[in-house]
């Protein structure tokens, strides 16, 4: 960050991280959330879903992914308005689309409207079929994998998200989750948490939304990277082979390395982190990942300012 003697990311929340009463007090505060909130181009009231629910709504995927992303984009314009900008931009899963649109690639209103499209394309790839996700604590990876290929005769489970040491997501058909969580807890996890997200997200139950996106794509303008993005089916930031509407293709359907990432924004030198919320489940990824990376998590107008004058100095 440009006069500030930190070397900044932000750090943007995937779904799950959603919850009623998110953004009002921003809202009700600042005329640059509010106008991106407002000027959101989709056809529910917006704002009224993040602030008042029902959450069962919010928590659908073809609500929660415009609903996470206009708020991210209106705490970016805050933070951009108080004069803090990041040296890098990652997200969680669906946050990578608020990572790009920090970084320019998209504008606030083009990101929305894709995220609205990206979620209705996931919830129709799975319709009609019992899909879960769940956290598995205390495995490593080939551990992990070795057990969802055992449960895989009970459909498609599959290691979708690398979060933290001792943290993994799998995902995929609910018999052949519950399957692989059962089998996790006999080979010694510790806990096995399912997750408040309505389908098998970053698994090839995917590929009909891959498909959807690569279409749709062809008809969005992807502006030049200001900053570095590092993307979540690469852990790091891109090749020079790589492009960013192949890399979000893949990205639905595929793993998120987020462990990896947060890994390599240390060995790039990044001392500290504001997490885009909401909530602060990234800032304890970071926390068990790299050793000494100060987080700040902002998702209230209260942690917005405490951020700002930390940044700043004051």
């Amino acid at each position: 960050m440009e006069g500030f003697n930190v070397k900044l990311a932000f750090l943007y929340a995937g779904q799950g991280a959603q919850h009623v009463g998110m953004g009002r007090d921003l809202y009700e505060i600042y005329p640059a959330f509010r106008q991106v909130l407002d000027s959101a181009p989709v056809d529910f009231d917006l704002k009224k879903l993040c602030f008042d629910g029902p959450e069962d709504q919010l928590n659908d995927t073809r609500y929660t992914q415009p609903c996470m992303v206009a708020f991210a984009a209106g705490v970016t314009a805050l933070l951009r308005e108080a004069g803090i900008t990041p040296d890098y931009a990652a997200g969680l899963s669906l946050g990578e689309y608020s990572a790009l649109q920090c970084a320019g690639v998209f504008d606030a209103k083009t990101a929305i409207s894709l995220v609205a499209f990206r979620g209705q394309a996931m919830a129709d790839a799975v319709q009609g079929r019992p899909c879960g996700m769940a956290a598995v604590l205390g495995m490593d990876r080939d551990a992990l994998k070795a057990v969802c290929a055992e449960a895989s005769d009970a459909g498609v489970v599959e290691c979708t998200n690398f979060n933290c040491p001792g943290q993994i997501v799998i995902s995929g058909d609910a018999a052949a989750v519950d399957k692989a969580g059962e089998l996790a807890k006999a080979a010694g996890a510790k806990r096995v948490l399912p997750l408040k997200v309505s389908g098998p997200f970053h698994t090839s139950l995917m590929a009909p939304a891959g498909d959807a996106l690569r279409e749709k794509f062809q008809s969005v303008d992807f502006g030049a990277m200001e900053i570095p993005v590092l993307f979540n089916c690469l852990g790091d930031l891109k090749g020079e082979a790589d492009t960013i509407p192949n890399l979000l293709e893949q990205q639905v359907q595929s793993s998120v390395y987020l462990e990896d990432t947060i890994r390599r924004l240390g060995e790039l030198g990044v001392d500290t982190v504001v997490e885009i919320g909401p909530g602060r489940t990234l800032s304890g990824f970071v926390k068990k990942t790299v050793k000494g990376i100060k987080c700040y998590p902002v998702e209230t107008a209260e942690e917005l300012q405490a951020a700002v004058a930390a940044l700043r100095g004051e």
